[in-house]
């Protein structure tokens, strides 16, 4: 699964946040690339996420962070049926 999101030189915001979580309701988990200009760190976009939002950061790859949430939809509910399943 490739990233669709980035963040770069504009940093973190509000709507970026709420882009991330328009995006999120439609397919549960996503990544996120950190651009080498970015003045934002991956512990700086995680605490961010975190703190504003009800969204997990999953996991940490190097400048790749996968984010989850569950859809409020339930014919996108996919994902979170099979990890609350478990």
């Amino acid at each position: 699964m490739p990233p669709i999101f980035e963040v770069g030189k504009n940093g973190l915001s509000p709507v970026w946040l709420e882009e991330i979580t328009k995006a999120l309701d439609s397919r549960e988990l996503i990544k996120v690339n950190v651009l080498q200009n970015s003045t934002a760190t991956v512990a700086d976009i995680k605490d961010y996420i975190e703190a504003k939002s009800d969204i997990a950061v999953v996991q940490t790859i190097g400048k790749t962070l996968v984010l989850f949430k569950p859809s409020k939809d339930e014919k996108h509910q996919d994902l979170s049926t099979e990890v609350f399943s478990i």
